[in-house]
């Protein structure tokens, strides 16, 4: 079931949308990437670490996920009671796209000594076909608890792989996807800005590739950069990540002045995630309104993905040993 459009003309959207979450008992989780109006209605913002955390923990009966597909079947995995909406099924994931689970399926047959630490940024049947899930906040924890002389297979991003891999001398096996938003960045157009406001700090998410991590003061997942933005030296930061974070920053650190890093052209509107734009205000009231698209998974499928989910909430909390892990 799809949520039906309809004249909204002269709708109050936003008083709608609350009246319908009392109504329904529903609670509105939104990523730091959704734009800001939507962030501004949301109960909880956060990234997939801290909203998965959300999903399992809200007493809610409906869950409306304000991202991407994978982060809503995710609330799903972990909270399969509840009715799990998402204001557009065609919100999807370029690392997603990059990682079909039948290819990755045959990649982990063919090294069967490797276990698969995989990036949230997946769909359900990967995550299913993976021994842990990590977020970008949550995988240097979790790496960290892994025996260095275990193989690992890492998937499907292979910049944050890259970036592990550097950062803890490991030589993971890496699957070749790519963030279509992160890999726009341009090193040539950040080395300008840099040069335009000397001093100023540069702030990266791992998705990034190598040219821009290499130049950042700070690496971290979307809530590790709101935080490093409170605490750094300076009253300006230059922020290599999708750019609707900012709208936190700001709203948290007004004195503070927030550049996003540039794409190619040094102007572009190329890092802004065109999946996460596709959820709008009136598709929120609609699947409010109609309880749909639902996320629907078939319980045996579930059940095997939410393995490797809890393995991945277990680890990043410090809880699960190095023996209770190990190749399939």
């Amino acid at each position: 079931m799809t949520a039906q459009p309809t004249n909204l003309t002269g709708l109050d959207l936003r008083a709608e949308i609350d009246r319908l979450r009392k109504e329904r008992n529903a609670v509105i989780l939104a990523h730091y990437y959704q734009s800001p109006e939507i962030q501004d209605l949301a109960d909880y913002i956060g990234d997939s670490l801290e909203l998965s955390k959300k999903a399992a923990a809200t007493d809610a009966d409906v869950i409306v996920f304000c991202g991407v597909k994978f982060m809503a079947e995710t609330a799903k995995i972990l909270a399969p009671e509840k009715i799990v909406v998402l204001p557009d099924m065609n919100a999807g994931c370029s690392l997603e796209d990059a990682c079909p689970p039948e290819k990755f399926k045959a990649f982990r047959e063919a090294h069967p000594d490797h276990i698969a630490l995989t990036y949230i940024n997946c769909s359900t049947e990967v995550k299913a076909l993976s021994d842990v899930i990590v977020t970008s906040s949550s995988a240097e924890t979790i790496l960290a608890q892994i025996p260095a002389d275990q193989k690992i297979i890492f998937g499907p991003d292979r910049h944050l792989g890259g970036y592990l891999n550097r950062k803890f001398g490991r030589e993971m096996l890496l699957w070749p996807g790519v963030c279509i938003v992160h890999e726009a960045f341009s090193e040539t157009e950040l080395l300008k800005l840099k040069a335009q406001h000397p001093g100023a700090p540069v702030a990266a998410h791992p998705e990034c590739p190598p040219t821009i991590v290499d130049h950042a003061d700070y690496v971290g997942s979307t809530s590790g950069i709101l935080n490093y933005a409170k605490t750094m030296p300076g009253d300006t930061l230059i922020v290599a990540t999708e750019p609707h974070i900012i709208h936190q920053m700001e709203k948290a650190l007004p004195h503070k002045t927030f550049i996003g890093a540039p794409g190619a052209d040094g102007n572009c509107n190329c890092n802004i995630c065109p999946y996460m734009a596709l959820n709008t205000l009136e598709k929120l009231y609609l699947t409010l309104r109609d309880l749909a698209p639902r996320i629907e998974i078939e319980e045996s499928l579930r059940l095997q993905a939410k393995r490797s989910l809890d393995k991945m909430i277990e680890m990043a909390a410090g809880t699960v040993g190095q023996g209770d892990l190990g190749a399939r």
